[in-house]
């Protein structure tokens, strides 16, 4: 069963979008992603485009304190790698990019294990914290929703 949104509700009103801002900023600092190295940025997809309704049950756990994707975002680094559109994404990554994912990837799994944080020079820092694999699966989901439509276009003859 899904939860309820609010985020269509929310974005068309700016007033409630500024006062939810800084709950999302209080929200990426507490959930610690940025002290373990990894990125985690604050304009983020909805993971159920990506994968589909329900497959990522934290998803519905944000929507239920009524936390919503466009306000507190997804960490890119923690984007699950099961769905096929995401896969795609990973391997159009710059070689830069996609050896920096899973250096931060394996850092901070180190991290967990041992149970410690990074120095704060070594941690990610907002200014630092930008979008890399978001914007490459929202193209891909633009080229699959193009090509459904050209695959579904129906020609008529005069």
């Amino acid at each position: 069963m899904s939860v309820p949104s609010l985020t269509s509700y929310v974005v068309k009103r700016p007033y409630l979008k500024r006062w939810l801002q800084p709950v999302a900023e209080w929200y990426t600092n507490a959930a610690g992603y940025r002290r373990l190295g990894l990125r985690y940025n604050t304009h983020s997809i909805n993971p159920d485009n990506v994968l589909g309704p329900g497959s990522w049950p934290l998803a519905g756990t944000l929507r239920l304190f009524g936390l919503i994707w466009k306000a507190i975002g997804v960490a890119d680094d923690l984007i699950p790698e099961e769905s096929e559109l995401v896969q795609k994404a990973i391997k159009r990554l710059p070689p830069k990019e996609a050896y920096d994912r899973v250096f931060r990837l394996r850092r901070a799994f180190q991290c967990s294990i041992s149970h410690t944080l990074l120095p704060a020079a070594e941690q990610t820092k907002p200014e630092e914290d930008q979008e890399y694999l978001s914007p490459i699966i929202r193209e891909l989901q633009k080229e699959e929703q193009e090509r459904e439509d050209l695959d579904n276009l129906i020609v008529k003859r005069k």
